[in-house]
């Protein structure tokens, strides 16, 4: 008699974004990757941003008045790799969901596609540091297929882990400490109570560290209120820029004020402030064309001008069970008895049982930090519009960016700096 599918798969996607006012790290000089027009990663852009906002629209509309946080690229990464090993129904899920349509976009692109993407973004630089990485802790008694086994190493370079799922304690900490020593310390006890019958844990993360171009001075900053809703005010400490120029334009279409803030680097954050009232009209038009829209317009130089800028300090994470969340999103077989993974392994039947993201953001004078989701700053338009002020002391969207690949690498809304 079969066994039923009781042995589990789980996901688990991290992103960590910090900094510390240093701005060095380890690196040598290393040629980058092709970037311009034509290169494998840029093909598979559209679709990384359409899935960004597909999600970031799923989870405004069931959390309304939450803050909202999350690593689209972390997400998209993991299940990419995870399709490697999927097959029939559960393979075309994926990648739909995704948002790669499959008639346009052959399977190798997409793969390639990621590939380019995690070599980029891992170059060594010592202006920024993005390590995105992923890692398959496996069962010492399941024999992967050796199909699976070199694409996710070819393509994804992740790494293998046996371990024995028996000693729940062991491996539980076998994982932990590897998640920590690849976020820097900054994601640690992440995974806990592993069930014995679980086989397999595919564990994706993203490390980002990055320092403005033009840093705030702490020695400005004030307490001041941040306007949460019309009834709720809370206490944070409100950064102060008024000597240097910015990015930023008020929409002359959109109720909103945009702040472009660049890194050190190639990589940007863009800060969408809506005007009183106005974030859920401006959700509605939050859209891949609108996104690129703001991009071109902020490389105009009439919106580059002397800003007064009033910014929040502060630390925001989100938690997501994507097992619950991607169905949603046309990926429901993989979590189902339906669930063909008949890729990874023909000795046992998979499915993933648990899936979760986690991320945490923390944006301070020098720049922005983050786990296991995404990290941004952001700006706030005051009620009475003053163009050449900007109050970030209501709810905001953030959008982190990077240029060489045109890439989100995080994506959020603040609704409340103090909830962490």
């Amino acid at each position: 008699m079969h066994l039923p599918d009781h042995l589990l798969l789980l996901l688990v996607g991290l992103l960590a974004l910090s900094h510390d006012g240093q701005g060095q790290t380890d690196s040598h000089h290393q040629e980058a990757p092709g970037t311009g027009e034509g290169s494998p990663s840029l093909k598979i852009a559209p679709s990384n941003t359409a899935f960004a906002f597909s999600f970031y629209h799923l989870m405004a509309a069931q959390n309304p008045g939450s803050n909202i946080f999350f690593s689209p690229l972390s997400i998209s990464t993991a299940y990419a790799m995870l399709s490697l090993g999927a097959r029939s129904h559960t393979w075309t899920q994926i990648l739909e969901g995704l948002g790669f349509n499959l008639t346009e976009i052959p399977e190798s692109d997409i793969h390639l596609g990621f590939q380019h993407l995690l070599r980029t973004l891992n170059l060594p630089d010592d202006k920024l540091e993005t390590r995105v990485g992923s890692a398959l802790f496996l069962s010492q008694d399941v024999q992967l297929l050796p199909s699976f086994l070199n694409d996710t190493m070819t393509f994804y370079e992740s790494k293998l882990f046996r371990t024995n799922f028996l000693d729940s304690d062991g491996t539980t900490q076998l994982i932990n400490n590897h998640i920590k020593e690849e976020t820097r310390g900054k994601i640690q006890n992440l995974v806990s109570r592993l069930s014995t019958d679980t086989v397999m844990v595919l564990v994706n993360y993203i490390y980002f560290k990055g320092w403005w171009e033009k840093p705030f001075n702490p020695s400005k900053n004030k307490l001041e209120n941040f306007y949460v809703d019309q009834s709720t005010s809370v206490k944070v400490p409100m950064m102060f820029q008024d000597k240097h120029h910015h990015w930023y334009l008020h929409d002359k279409y959109l109720p909103c004020s945009v702040l472009r803030m660049d890194y050190k680097g190639n990589a940007k954050a863009f800060f969408i402030l809506p005007d009183q009232g106005k974030m859920k009209q401006v959700e509605g038009f939050l859209t891949p064309e609108m996104l690129t829209r703001w991009n071109k317009l902020l490389q105009n130089r009439s919106f580059y001008r002397k800003l007064e800028l009033h910014f929040p300090k502060f630390s925001i994470s989100g938690s997501y069970n994507l097992d619950q969340i991607l169905p949603m999103l046309g990926i429901r077989d993989l979590f189902s008895r339906q669930a063909n993974l008949s890729g990874i392994t023909t000795e046992r039947d998979l499915l993933v049982s648990r899936s979760f993201h986690k991320a945490v953001l923390d944006v301070d004078e020098a720049g922005t930090e983050a786990a296991a989701g995404t990290s941004v700053s952001v700006t706030f338009l005051s009620a009475s519009f003053n163009p050449r002020v900007l109050w970030f002391n209501r709810p905001f969207l953030v959008v982190i960016f990077s240029t060489d690949t045109n890439t989100i690498l995080f994506l959020g809304k603040v609704v409340n700096p103090t909830k962490s």
